[in-house]
């Protein structure tokens, strides 16, 4: 596993995301076992950051995720567990309110990372980072973040955040590149600032990549693996992807040892979808 070192700190370049454990939008107790197997595997199989959000599965996602790592007994300094706080929850003490319930829910003391997960379009940045920065100062989190955020808005929480500004989660992969495209993805790698690439496998697309094929083929390994060695082969870019298949999982891990060549880069990131 290859990692990225920023703020003291030793981050995967690959972790796990838990959006549909437990459920999607609403908790579904059917989906429990496969999601709690799910999360057994993953951690037997080495993963260490794990990416949940109160608006998974409502809370459920965290319940999960928390009952699970008692279960296997990890320390909790062992890992590193992000959430977020949805745009609904950014007034002052609603931020707050969210941050005991996401403890609770997990059964911690402390979030590695508490990430704004959407930007608000009635509550203004200054008074959710009030209350992030407080939480910071009392120890209930670590560092902070954001996520969906444009150039503007990251710039603006930079300032807003009282401690450097660890990421901005957003939407990346070989077909999907428009925080390259907005300068996000340079501005964070200029500033020292991961980029977290959510959805990076997107698998109805890899099929009609025949580049992707290609450099697969002649690795012998697969599409997806050669996606996400794509992703974490750029500085300061990490990722989350998410699957229940324990063979999937341990394939997305090891795509993080995968190191591709300039022209296979360049190949990719001007590779064209149908």
């Amino acid at each position: 596993m290859r990692y990225e070192t920023i703020r003291n700190l030793q981050i995967p370049k690959i972790g796990f995301g838990c959006w549909s454990i437990g459920g999607m939008s609403t908790p579904e107790p059917a989906w429990d076992q496969r999601s709690m197997t799910a999360l057994h595997s993953a951690l037997d199989l080495g993963y260490t950051h794990f990416d949940t959000a109160e608006s998974y599965a409502n809370g459920h996602s965290e319940e999960l995720l928390g009952r699970v790592i008692r279960e296997k007994g990890v320390r909790r300094a062992d890992l590193f567990i992000t959430s977020k706080v949805s745009p609904e929850h950014l007034h002052y003490d609603d931020v707050l309110k969210s941050c005991d319930n996401s403890l609770c829910r997990l059964g911690m003391d402390y979030l590695d990372l508490y990430l704004i997960h959407w930007p608000s379009h009635s509550i203004k940045l200054e008074e959710s980072f009030k209350a992030l920065n407080q939480l910071v100062q009392s120890g209930k989190v670590r560092f902070l973040g954001v996520s969906n955020f444009n150039l503007k808005l990251l710039k603006q929480a930079i300032v807003l955040s009282e401690t450097p500004l660890l990421t901005n989660q957003v939407s990346f992969s070989v077909p999907d590149q428009e925080y390259v495209k907005n300068g996000v993805l340079e501005y964070c790698q200029q500033n020292e600032i991961l980029l977290t690439a959510y959805s990076p496998v997107k698998r109805r697309n890899i099929k009609s990549n025949a580049t992707l094929r290609k450099i697969a083929n002649d690795r012998k390994v697969t599409p997806e693996q050669i996606a996400l060695a794509w992703l974490v082969m750029q500085p300061r870019v990490i990722t989350i992807p998410m699957s229940a298949n324990p063979q999937h999982q341990a394939e997305n891990l090891s795509a993080a040892d995968i190191i591709l060549n300039a022209d296979e880069m360049e190949q990719l990131s001007a590779s064209v979808f149908n």
